[in-house]
């Protein structure tokens, strides 16, 4: 009979897996990237899902080791770029996907011109608007600040959009550029870099940026659709469907060990509460025996 913590086991979680992008969430057309999947556990295989259906499987070198594996994209095209999640096997169980990153491919339309209003430099306070032109017609633009620590914004707009920012601090300060697109997944070339350069005052340690050194590679794992839906693709749903099965057989397994410990316990007491009442018996009679007539 399987004792309670080896029954446990079977509820075990396996925690979600980090993904992100290399050299960056932003590929340019007909060069290579590569998409890291790291999981918490020894991980046995890991798989990569594309727009919710299943687009590659890799298994670690040295399991046991390394946490992690890379899933390579030789040249970046239209057709590579969109929303990419990766989960992980460990033993019999799978995990939940990881958050989503979205890959974007750029260079596929014209360049498009960036400008900042009043001035680029500015006191702190100050309220200032980007503009971002493309005289091709698109639909959307995408104003982005270099560094680790940028902020995407997107506006819609058919030849140029504003970006209004403000009460500015120095933590805005910063080089940015935009992309025109009709496309959330596939931009524009970069315009060319602004510097918004802010003086006075401090910067505001709400919007001071931040720096992720959980990991020295893992940047850039962007979502541009927060709070959407995820696509749940036949792969990801026969998984899930596979760690509901284990779970409910672990449920069972639970009950059907509570049950045989009960019924145990039961014929433990049983003989007990027997030689009870014979050992009453037994005295009873012997009293009445003594007792005198």
């Amino acid at each position: 009979m399987p004792s309670a913590p080896a029954a446990l086991l079977f509820l075990e979680t396996l925690s979600k897996p980090v993904i992100w992008a290399k050299p960056s969430f932003m590929i340019p057309s007909g060069h290579p990237a590569v998409i890291w999947c790291e999981g918490a556990h020894k991980a046995a295989e890991y798989q990569l899902l594309f727009e919710g259906g299943l687009y590659a499987s890799e298994r670690p070198k040295s399991p046991g080791r390394v946490n992690r594996v890379k899933f390579s994209i030789q040249a970046m095209t239209s057709n590579t770029a969109g929303q990419y999640q990766c989960f992980y096997r460990s033993g019999e169980l799978w995990s939940q996907p990881s958050d989503p990153l979205d890959l974007v491919v750029t260079g596929l339309y014209d360049t498009p011109t960036l400008s900042v209003q009043p001035r680029p430099e500015v006191t702190s306070g100050e309220n200032v608007t980007f503009y971002c032109h493309l005289d091709t017609a698109t639909s959307m633009f995408f104003l982005l600040r270099e560094g680790r620590s940028s902020r995407l914004q997107r506006r819609h707009g058919a030849v140029q959009a504003e970006f209004p920012m403000g009460p500015v601090t120095r933590a805005h300060g910063g080089t940015y550029r935009c992309f025109g697109s009709y496309n959330q997944h596939a931009w524009s070339f970069p315009s060319e870099p602004v510097k918004l350069l802010v003086r006075g005052g401090v910067g505001d340690p709400t919007f001071a940026p931040t720096e992720d050194t959980s990991s020295p590679d893992r940047r850039d794992a962007y979502a541009l659709t927060p709070g959407a839906e995820i696509q749940e693709g036949p792969a990801l749903w026969d998984h899930t469907g596979q760690n509901l099965l284990r779970i409910g057989i672990a449920f069972l397994v639970l009950v059907a060990l509570v049950v045989l410990l009960i019924d145990d316990w039961l014929h433990r007491k049983r003989p007990r509460d027997r030689t009870g009442r014979a050992s009453g018996r037994e005295r009873r009679r012997r009293l009445d025996a003594t007792a005198p007539g």
